[in-house]
């Protein structure tokens, strides 16, 4: 039996400069799909970056209605803990509506604003195939800087030399976007849900 867990947690409050911040939310994946090249990954993606997904979703499979976002009302106050957990629930009930949906399921951009911290523009370089990598190669070397679970068996079958890469970034030309921050993922969602 095929599932995907997904969890959106861990709201943090980030400064773009001094006058600007916003939230971002950990998004954690655990699955064993067949769709999915990695079977567990974290990212961490703020609001506008859910915007352009679901828009970028919607323009790729029109005849399917999109589940919506939270609404983004004028009234969001990210120092009020019920309005950040009331967008962080209508995120993650967003993601939980899409990744049933085997439709989207096969949208790349989907794979790589879930596995992969690149930006919004470098995913669509990457999907128009733009760039010096793939999909795939992005969401690998993403995997392979911010490991932060037990090797998987396939990656454990390659050697240890292959899996355990010291290099930020080689000369595929990936980099992580501007609202990159450390993901504190933890390997059992388990404890998460008490």
């Amino acid at each position: 039996q095929e599932f995907v867990t997904v969890l959106v947690r861990d709201p943090r409050t980030q400064k773009e400069d001094s006058w600007h911040s916003y939230i971002d939310y950990e998004i954690f994946i655990h699955t064993n799909s067949m769709c999915f090249t990695r079977k567990t990954s974290c990212v961490r993606r703020r609001f506008r970056e859910f915007v352009w997904l679901r828009q970028r979703l919607q323009s790729n499979a029109v005849l399917i209605q999109l589940p919506e976002l939270p609404s983004k009302t004028p009234f969001f106050n990210m120092n009020n803990p019920h309005h950040v957990d009331h967008r962080r629930q209508g995120l993650q009930e967003f993601l939980e509506k899409i990744l049933q949906d085997a439709l989207l399921l096969s949208d790349s951009r989907l794979h790589l604003f879930l596995q992969t911290q690149l930006s919004p523009e470098d995913m669509e370089a990457c999907v128009s195939g733009h760039t010096k990598y793939s999909v795939a190669d992005a969401i690998h070397q993403f995997a392979s800087l911010n490991r932060r679970f037990p090797i998987e068996d396939g990656e454990r079958k390659k050697g240890k030399n292959d899996a355990d890469s010291d290099s930020e970034s080689s000369s595929s030309g990936l980099r992580p976007s501007d609202d990159s921050i450390s993901c504190g993922c933890k390997a059992s969602p388990a404890s998460e849900e008490s």
